[in-house]
């Protein structure tokens, strides 16, 4: 009496093993690549966007003319007073405040952020001949900067990370070794336009990289750092405090700004999942963090074979493997479904072949055979008590 619906419960969980997974449902527009496409479907074209409305008003510069002009004083920089004849009164290093301002003894507080050190260093001159602290002689006071420190700038639009970041920030032991062995005047490599871009995620593969807008007052330029990416040497600009960076957006997903520059981050952080047989848990799969940093640029693919997720037993060949990222121009998440042998041999990998971006995720399921296999056992399990009952009662 028991081996009819054993046999009905034992064909509905063989038969459920053979479903296939069903295919995921993304709402239009979520896709952003051509590989991210189930059929040859076209993306939005590239288009360059009219300038940002906050340009209206200001005035347009040639790039060189940040790029030439005089470095400017911003919060953090370190100079260096001299005045004839003093040697520890007025005389001596000073760091200019988080407000901007320099404050000397006797002299009160001086705005000197965004200001060339020579226009500090004349009012500095001034007020201390109003004060009768020194006498007209001409080379009497000195200002320089012996230590130029990070700044803070505002980078928005097509990058990966917007927002408020910080362009040259050196390490403790840096400024240490600078303070101990003072010169005149300092470099700071780290205060560039590629260096925020770079702290803001770096540009996104949609990004209009011909035309970055670097809003410094009432001043912008129009900076092109395509050549970044041909092998050309593109303008980089020193940067100052407060500066605005606008990175427009191409609307298009262009295949070439997805790799390590100067303008792009150097690798990704992906996350990945492989519980698929015989793993029986991500530890398993030597799925670490090593494991999940790529090299701006990855492909799905790779990401699979990093997870472990590729090659093994045949009657696992038929693994599928989801993609689960976001579109960073819509703001909507997408999942893509992909097999996993398929990218392996089909010859058109290339066109269902994804490039991983920041944040992604990818999982891995057991194939059909491996899923029947699982469906078995289960149905084992079920029997055996039950036959071995069925067997007692007899």
């Amino acid at each position: 009496m028991f081996h009819k619906p054993l046999a009905v419960l034992a064909c509905t969980v063989l038969l459920a093993s053979c479903a296939t997974m069903p295919a995921p449902r993304n709402l239009p527009g979520a896709r952003f690549q051509q590989e991210q496409q189930i059929h040859d479907q076209r993306l939005a074209a590239c288009t360059l966007p009219p300038p940002p409305a906050i340009t209206a008003p200001l005035t347009r510069v040639n790039p060189a003319t940040f790029a030439e002009g005089a470095d400017l004083v911003g919060p953090g920089d370190r100079l260096k007073l001299t005045i004839s004849g003093d040697t520890d009164t007025l005389t001596g290093s000073y760091v200019v405040g988080a407000n901007g301002r320099l404050t000397i003894p006797y002299l009160g507080n001086i705005v000197a952020e965004g200001r060339p050190v020579s226009d500090v260093e004349r009012e500095v001159r001034q007020r201390l001949l109003a004060g009768a602290f020194v006498r007209g002689i001409s080379g009497g006071v000195k200002l320089t900067q012996s230590e130029a420190a990070g700044v803070q700038v505002s980078v928005e639009g097509a990058v990966f990370e917007p927002g408020l970041v910080r362009a040259g920030e050196r390490q403790a032991d840096a400024r240490a070794t600078t303070v101990d062995h003072p010169a005149t005047g300092d470099f700071n490599a780290g205060r560039t336009l590629s260096s925020a871009l770079r702290a803001a995620g770096g540009i996104r593969p949609d990004a209009a990289a011909q035309a970055v807008y670097l809003v410094r007052g009432s001043a912008y330029a129009i900076v092109d750092v395509s050549p970044a990416f041909t092998g050309g040497v593109p303008a980089d600009p020193q940067l100052a405090a407060g500066d605005r960076i606008i990175v427009p957006s191409a609307s298009c997903f262009q295949a070439d700004f997805a790799r390590p520059s100067s303008v792009t981050a150097p690798g990704v952080r992906v996350y990945l999942s492989n519980l698929s047989r015989p793993a029986a848990s991500n530890a398993s799969s030597a799925i670490g963090r090593d494991s999940t940093s790529f090299p701006y640029g990855t492909r799905m693919l790779q990401g699979l074979v990093s997870a472990n997720c590729v090659g093994g037993s045949a009657m696992n060949a038929g693994r599928k493997a989801v993609l689960i990222s976001r579109n960073p121009v819509t703001g909507r998440s997408v999942v893509i479904s992909r097999s996993v042998e398929g990218l392996v041999r089909d010859s058109n990998r290339d066109l269902l072949n994804p490039v991983l971006m920041p944040g992604d995720a990818i999982a891995c399921y057991d194939s059909d055979a491996m899923t029947f296999v699982d469906a078995v056992g289960v149905v084992g399990s079920l029997l055996g008590p039950a036959v071995l009952v069925n067997g007692l009662k007899q």
